[in-house]
């Protein structure tokens, strides 16, 4: 009896021998050895995880960068050129400077420029909404202002307005990460270039429509007339399926093609007001005199 178990312990110890010689040769013939850089890198990443680079975090991030050996075509919306001048340095490469971006609401329906037509009664969410009905002003494209864009963003960078129903991106807080771009079920916001001074000029609208249905349902929704695209002395500016569209890295802010919108759907961000010209100047003191002839 003794002499069974001694058998079988001894068995069990040669085959459990056995088994650890095999996994310690297969560990060793497969075994990964992890570039110490992506410890480096990952480091002087922000660590917001944000999905803005396009990986799944900073740490992929960083690992893709390291295994790809290049710089190019990686940027960290959160971290900016800091970030990435800082990632140069540990792999010994050299990183493009990169133009501040932020997010942009391509919608000016406001519940002033597009009255309510009905109201909804349903699950306070875009993506679902979107699927069930056009929106409260009839506008297929706009807004639905359910703040799904409002709830994805992780760095406080948006907010519901209560007055105009739109969201409100907080520039000084937006890192352009993306999140509220895939929040948004009618893909109206936008990452275009912060620009100089912060300033932008951009058609606040995506309204596909030929121009009456489109105006019916949003006083300020662009109408195809084309009237932008012919003052643009940069080819700025194109009209596709009804909608105009400013390419932010070809218009150099000259603002030209502002005054030319009849529904005002060009929008001029954080621009001085612009003086008044001779023409205007001289015309002013004329009407002022007829007007008080008349009284």
């Amino acid at each position: 009896m003794n002499n069974i178990i001694l058998f079988a312990i001894l068995s069990l110890s040669a085959i459990g021998a056995t088994a650890a010689i095999i996994l310690y040769f297969v560990a060793q013939k497969f075994k990964v050895i992890e570039d110490p850089r992506i410890d480096l890198v990952a480091e002087v990443l922000p660590g917001a995880n944000c999905g803005g680079c396009g990986f799944a975090g900073c740490r992929a991030f960083a690992e893709n960068m390291v295994h790809t050996g290049t710089l190019e075509g990686f940027a960290c919306p959160v971290g900016g050129n800091d970030a990435m001048s800082q990632v140069a340095k540990i792999l010994g490469l050299e990183a493009a400077e990169t133009e501040p971006k932020v997010a942009v609401v391509r919608c000016n329906g406001t519940f002033t420029n597009a009255p309510k037509k009905i109201s909804y009664d349903g699950p306070a969410t875009c993506a679902f909404a979107n699927n069930l009905y056009s929106g409260e002003s009839g506008c297929p494209y706009g807004c639905l202002g359910l703040g799904d864009c409002v709830v994805s963003c992780k760095f406080g960078a948006m907010y519901l307005d209560e007055i105009s129903g739109l969201p409100v991106v907080v520039e000084e807080k937006c890192v352009s990460c993306g999140a509220c771009v895939k929040a948004c079920p009618r893909s109206i916001i936008e990452i275009r270039n912060q620009g100089k001074k912060s300033r932008r000029i951009y058609v606040c609208c995506i309204n596909k429509e030929k121009g009456a249905p489109a105006k019916k349902n949003c006083e300020v929704a662009c109408i195809g007339c084309g009237k932008c695209v012919k003052v643009c002395p940069f080819d700025a500016i194109e009209l596709k399926n009804n909608l105009a569209y400013i390419d932010f890295e070809k218009c150099k802010l000259c603002r030209k093609c502002v005054p030319e919108c009849p529904t005002g759907s060009i929008l001029e961000i954080n621009f001085p007001s612009k003086k008044p010209t001779t023409e205007e100047q001289v015309q002013e003191p004329k009407t002022t005199a007829s007007t008080k002839i008349l009284s």
